[in-house]
């Protein structure tokens, strides 16, 4: 445990800055290894963005595949990252990743709370490019027992609520395909009313549900790891400047109280801050979209503002802003829950659903709508150049709404009363109608549904490929025939969805090393201070190749960065 000299000074091996992924990761290794460990947090919960986030981490070579027996070798993963990545291509960033990403996931699976599941039939997001998979490198975070955290519950960040359904989340893609066939299906039906009884019996004991899944159950487990290792996590908490002695990082003052505290820390201090996608001003400068005055909408926790970045900066930090993406893009749009607050959904699965398009204000589309997330949202950014807003709407029939639902607006039984008074979903008798009354083209969006219904009716899409590969596929609607991605938008009335740009992290940040070290200005690591998690540069050359490409790197560079702080070999 930290030593305590008085109220106002501290005393520790490494203290972390920030409770997300990265931190608690370096955390909890290097307590493992006989560190003693303090985590300071600005927020009044500990989780960060990954509490937020899906859970899945990017892993190739992870011994989940080699078990459902799917074959992979390091180098066709070098190779997929090679193609991924470009002339931004970080060999010693991604080799470190590939030799130690799966000795990451045995160790915390042996040594620790955290627990995987395999996902293995979740493709990579470009699996037809050299040393793309089909399925394997991706694994979820298992569901946990949110009771096991005792009085600890409180602090925990609760899930994003706009995807979530009165506050119960679901752990794979199967458990939201019993929610949108219980109409039709007795045994989806027997699996939604066991959920909703035992979630309504949390609500009613804990006014939460319990069974956590997802990144709020990788969050919990990371978190119970610490605290079982006697780490503690001081929530609202934030770190206000870093102390150096001139040759290095000695510690961090941090207030705490209402009293600045200053804190030593003998082996280190770690960044782990969240990144940037609340700095204002970092924002308008590096986002394309904002630079030409667009909306910005970032599912981010409200304290992840840089601080890291500044930090760093402070002390002549070299930062990466040069990457051809400077975050990981995803669609969203704006919910309204009251007068007073709103709410960002990420547009994670609808996309991909037969009878879904998305066009752009002069009706046309503008890319294939089951790519990924971050695909879509460079195509985005790309067809509205020069515009002034980056916005583009998802567009459906009647039909389709009440089976899949669209963005937040959910399928039958639900009413569509709410999403159509609070303006969220809009809905024209016709599709001119529909036009008017999003500020679409009308001519543009009458041709566009009727060449794109001319092919649907068999199944394809010419003009931009939807379900063309495995991943396409993958989140699409199996039941449906010939193509699980496509169908006819063509019985009235219609409905809209508006979408802007959002973020599932920062890629532009703070250079490192292999072992998670500040780069100085001189090119020689800043003694004393490292930075992992979304506060460092990703190693993925400013694009997004599978799901979990930022948890999986993140976890094990926390994992590198705890071995070296407790000078073991990594």
């Amino acid at each position: 445990m930290p030593t305590q000299k008085s109220q106002d000074d501290v005393t520790c091996d490494v203290l972390v800055i920030g409770s997300g992924a990265g931190g608690l990761a370096t955390a909890v290794t290097a307590a493992k290894h006989g560190l003693d460990v303090l985590v300071v947090e600005k927020e009044p919960y500990y989780g960060g963005t990954m509490a937020f986030s899906g859970g899945f981490l990017w892993v190739p070579g992870n011994r989940h595949a080699k078990a459902e027996g799917i074959r992979d070798t390091p180098d066709a993963a070098r190779a997929y990252l090679k193609n991924e990545t470009g002339n931004f291509h970080n060999a010693e960033g991604v080799e470190a990743f590939l030799a130690h990403g799966p000795e990451m996931l045995d160790f915390f699976d042996r040594e620790t709370e955290v627990k995987f599941v395999a996902s293995a039939a979740f493709p990579d997001y470009h699996p037809d490019v050299e040393g793309g998979a089909a399925g394997g490198r991706s694994v979820l975070a298992a569901p946990f027992d949110a009771r096991r955290l005792g009085p600890e519950l409180k602090r925990l960040r609760p899930p994003l609520r706009t995807i979530t359904f009165v506050g119960m989340m679901f752990n794979s893609g199967n458990e939201v395909k019993h929610f949108f066939n219980a109409t039709r299906s007795l045994e989806s039906l027997a699996y939604v009313v066991r959920r909703l009884i035992g979630h309504g019996r949390d609500l009613l004991v804990h006014r939460r549900g319990m069974r956590l899944t997802s990144g709020n159950a990788l969050a919990a487990r990371l978190a119970k790891s610490a605290f079982d290792l006697g780490v503690p996590i001081w929530t609202e908490a934030p770190a206000r400047e870093l102390i150096s002695d001139g040759g290095g990082v000695t510690g961090a003052v941090v207030s705490r109280d209402g009293r600045s505290v200053r804190v030593t820390a003998r082996k280190g201090v770690v960044l782990a801050s969240g990144g940037f996608p609340l700095d204002r001003e970092r924002v308008a400068r590096q986002f394309p979209h904002v630079r030409q005055g667009g909306e910005h909408l970032s599912p981010a926790p409200e304290g992840n503002t840089g601080d890291g970045w500044r930090m760093a900066e402070r002390l002549g930090a070299q930062v990466e802003e040069s990457l051809p993406n400077a975050a990981a893009w995803i669609p969203v749009s704006k919910v309204r829950f009251s007068e007073s607050r709103t709410g960002v959904f990420p547009h994670l699965i609808d996309r991909f659903k037969p009878g879904v398009v998305a066009v752009n204000r002069h009706g046309r589309r503008f890319v294939n709508e089951t790519n990924s997330y971050h695909d879509v949202g460079v195509a985005m950014i790309r067809t509205c150049e020069g515009e002034g807003e980056t916005a583009a709407w998802l567009v459906c029939d009647h039909p389709t709404l009440r089976k899949y639902g669209l963005g937040f607006a959910k399928p039958f039984p639900l009413p569509l009363t709410p999403y159509l008074r609070s303006g969220y979903l809009l809905r024209g008798r016709t599709l001119r109608d529909l036009a008017r009354v999003a500020g679409i083209d009308p001519d543009g969006l009458e041709a566009t549904i009727a060449s794109f219904n001319r092919s649907a009716a068999t199944g394809e899409d010419p003009a931009f490929g939807r379900g063309a590969n495995v991943y396409n596929r993958y989140l699409g609607d199996p039941e449906h025939r010939p193509n699980p991605c496509v169908a006819p938008v063509e019985r009235g009335p219609f409905y809209a969805v508006k979408m802007v740009m959002g973020d599932l992290g920062t890629f532009n940040g703070i250079r490192t090393d292999r072992w998670a070290r500040v780069i100085g200005g001189s090119g020689e690591p800043i003694p004393g201070l490292f930075a992992v998690g979304n506060d460092a540069a990703s190693i993925m050359g400013g694009n997004y190749p599978g799901a979990g490409i930022t948890l999986g790197p993140i976890l094990a560079f926390g994992y590198i960065l705890g071995l070296h702080l407790a000078g073991k070999t990594a």
